[in-house]
C-alpha cells in the first residue's frame, strides 16, 4: 500500500529516480508510463533454453499463416510442445506521489489514468493481440512497490480467460443476436440484490458466479468494446466510480483492501483511429514486432470482436473476514470445485453499506 511520504528517494517508481534497470525517472507531474526494465514478454520470439541444449531431430512446425514457430518440447516429443510468446511490457505510474493512489484521487486525477489506460491500448492494440491492462494492490496481490502503479502487458496470443470470454460473447450472440454482457447488465438491473453501485453510465454488481468473497465486476451500461472506445462521458462517470468503489473497498474493514483488477475489451488488432492526447512516455517503447496491422487476427467467420465484446473490469480482492484472513483456493477448491464463503448478494449487502456513507463525498 502507499506509505506516508510524498517522494521516497529509494522508490524505483517515484519521480527523478534511477530505476533498478539504470534507467532514471523523468520529474513527471501527471502520469507516467515506461517499458518495463524487466519484461515477462519481449517483442522477439525466444527460443526455449532446453531446446538450445538438446535440439529436436525435426525442425521447428511452423505454418506459414503463424509466424509464431512450435517446437517440440525435447528430442523426439510429439506430446509435449511449447511456443514462444511475443509481447511487451509497460508500467503506468498513476502519478507523481507515492502515497496517494486511486482511491486518494480527485476524478479529476483518476479521469487521466483513465485515458492513460485508454491511450495505451489503442496505441498496443494496432499491434498485438491481446492487451491486458491490470493493477495488483497490496503485498498480498504481489505489488512488489507501493507507489502507485498498474502494468500493461500486450502479446500476439489471446490468453485462456479472455479465449473463453470471446468465444462465450461469440456464441451468445451468433444465438440472439444481442450482447451477452448487456443482456446480463439488465438481468442484474432489473433483481437489483447483486448491485452494489450505479451510475448513468455504469453499474457495478457482485457477479452471480463470483468465487472470491468480495468480487466485483464493473460494467458500462451502453455497449462499448474497449477502453479507447469510451464517451468523455462515460470517462468521466468511470473516474467517479472507481473513487467510490475503492474507497468503500477500504470501508470493508477498515483497512487499505488488496485487490488484482484489469480490463478485458475486444481483441486487437485495430485500425488507427484519429489522433487523441496521450500520456507522458518514459523511456522509449522497444520497437513493437507483434500481428503488425495486415495480418488476419484470427477472428474467424462470422462478425469481428466489436459486435459482440462488451468492455468490462473484473476486481478480485482476497480479504475474508478482516484485514489479517483471507480466501485461500486450496485443497478441495484445487482439486475439484471452488466453494464460496459468502453468497454473492450477502457479499452485497455488506458491500452496499459500507459504499452508501461514501457516495456524497466521491462527486
Amino acid at each position: 500500500m502507499p506509505a506516508a511520504v510524498a517522494h521516497d528517494p529509494l522508490c524505483d517508481l517515484c519521480p527523478g529516480n534511477l530505476r533498478a534497470g539504470g534507467e532514471r525517472n523523468p520529474s513527471y507531474s501527471g502520469t507516467y508510463v515506461f517499458t518495463n526494465d524487466f519484461p515477462a514478454l519481449r517483442p522477439d520470439p525466444v527460443r526455449p533454453a532446453a531446446l538450445l541444449v538438446a535440439p529436436p531431430a525435426d525442425p521447428p512446425v511452423a505454418p506459414s499463416a503463424d509466424p509464431a514457430p512450435v517446437w517440440p518440447a525435447g528430442p523426439g516429443s510429439g506430446l509435449l510442445r511449447s511456443e514462444p510468446a511475443r509481447g511487451t511490457c509497460r508500467v503506468v505510474c498513476f502519478g507523481p506521489r507515492h502515497d496517494r493512489g486511486l482511491v486518494d484521487m480527485t476524478p479529476a486525477e483518476v479521469r487521466a489514468v483513465v485515458d492513460t489506460w485508454a491511450a495505451q491500448e489503442e496505441e498496443l492494440s494496432r499491434t498485438w493481440r491481446w492487451v491486458q491492462v491490470f493493477e495488483n494492490r497490496g503485498t498480498a496481490m504481489g505489488a512488489s512497490n507501493p507507489h502507485p502503479h498498474g502494468q500493461i502487458w500486450a502479446c500476439d496470443a489471446l490468453p485462456d480467460e479472455p479465449a473463453a470470454e470471446d468465444a462465450r460473447q461469440r456464441e451468445h450472440f451468433a444465438r440472439s443476436g444481442s450482447s451477452l454482457l448487456m443482456d446480463y447488465a439488465e438481468i442484474e438491473t432489473a433483481a437489483g440484490e447483486r448491485v452494489i453501485l450505479a451510475e448513468e453510465h455504469w453499474l457495478v454488481v457482485v457477479p452471480f458466479w463470483a468465487l472470491w468473497p468480495f468480487e466485483t465486476l464493473l460494467l458500462p451500461r451502453h455497449p462499448v468494446d474497449r477502453l479507447a472506445a469510451l464517451s468523455d462521458d462515460q470517462r468521466d462517470g468511470l473516474s467517479r466510480l472507481l473513487g467510490r468503489l475503492l474507497t468503500g473497498y477500504d470501508a470493508l474493514f477498515d483497512h487499505p483492501f488488496p485487490f488484482s483488477m484489469g480490463w478485458h475489451g475486444a481483441p486487437g488488432p485495430h485500425p488507427a483511429p484519429g489522433p487523441r492526447p496521450g500520456p507522458e512516455l518514459g523511456s522509449e517503447p522497444e520497437p513493437e514486432s507483434g500481428l503488425g496491422p495486415d495480418l488476419d487476427p484470427g477472428w474467424g467467420p462470422g462478425d469481428p470482436p466489436a459486435a459482440f465484446w462488451q468492455l468490462h473490469a473484473h476486481f478480485y480482492p482476497p480479504l475474508l473476514r478482516s484485514p489479517t484472513i483471507r480466501k485461500h483456493q486450496v485443497g478441495y477448491e484445487m482439486l475439484a470445485d471452488v466453494q464460496r464463503d459468502l453468497t454473492p448478494e450477502a457479499a452485497a449487502d455488506r458491500l452496499r453499506a459500507v459504499m452508501a456513507p461514501v457516495a456524497a463525498n466521491r462527486t
